[in-house]
């Protein structure tokens, strides 16, 4: 029996050492005393954990958007089916503009009139020169010919504000003085500067000229202002 003894101390020494190395993980992580997790850090240092947490990877930076998120630019696309505004300083349209007849302010048998242009519109545009004018009567027909332009002002860019107003100044002389032929009108026609569409104005001046060498009723170029 003392000759088996040997062989059985080999065996036993054997198997204690395959025990000892199965206590490895697979993973190649060591178990830090009290069963905490200890993870490689990316400067090749380890890291410990407390029992029942584990460590993770440093997350993406903050300037990078996360796994699986999108990222939105700031400025907005432009709505379907809006329009563009229209810029500051343009034209004044017809559809922007009120006109308005104001006061006769009558002298050396000539009658004159302001006659007026306001930015009814929420923009600011410009009017440049004469607009046009026409007396109509109660059935819609023109009286006389249209006002010419008169050369006593130089044309000056108007900048209207929204409620602001440019005005130009109609004057004629007085019929019963100058002898000429009149009639009177029920409506002035006045058409901006550069523009085809009328507005329409109730005349409340009486009698005009209409035929006669002294027929002539004159237009001056439109300045800021509501009147002289």
């Amino acid at each position: 029996m003392v000759h088996g003894r040997p062989g059985l101390l080999v065996v036993s020494a054997l198997a204690a050492l395959g025990l000892v190395s199965g206590c490895g993980s697979g993973s190649g992580a060591a178990q830090a005393p009290g069963g905490s997790e200890t993870s490689a850090a990316p400067d090749g240092s380890r890291t410990s954990a407390a029992p029942g947490t584990s460590v993770s990877a440093p997350g993406p930076s903050p300037s990078a958007p996360a796994p699986g998120t999108t990222t939105t630019a700031t400025a907005s696309a432009p709505q379907r089916g809006a329009s563009a505004a229209a810029p500051a300083g343009t034209r004044c349209h017809t559809s922007e503009l009120r006109a308005s007849v104001g006061r006769n302010d009558p002298g050396a048998g000539q009658e004159n009139f302001p006659v007026v242009l306001t930015n009814a519109s929420t923009r600011t545009c410009t009017v440049y020169g004469h607009p046009g004018a026409a007396f109509l009567d109660a059935s819609g027909r023109q009286l006389g010919a249209d006002p010419e332009r008169s050369t006593a002002t130089r044309p000056v860019r108007v900048t209207l504000a929204p409620g602001r107003s440019a005005w130009a100044g109609l004057s004629f002389s007085n019929p019963e003085v100058s002898g000429a032929r009149a009639a009177t009108p029920v409506t002035l026609l006045v058409t901006p500067p550069d523009e085809h569409d009328p507005l329409r104005v109730r005349w409340t001046g009486g009698a005009v000229p209409v035929s006669g060498n002294a027929s002539t009723v004159r237009l001056t170029a439109l300045a800021a202002g509501t009147g002289p």
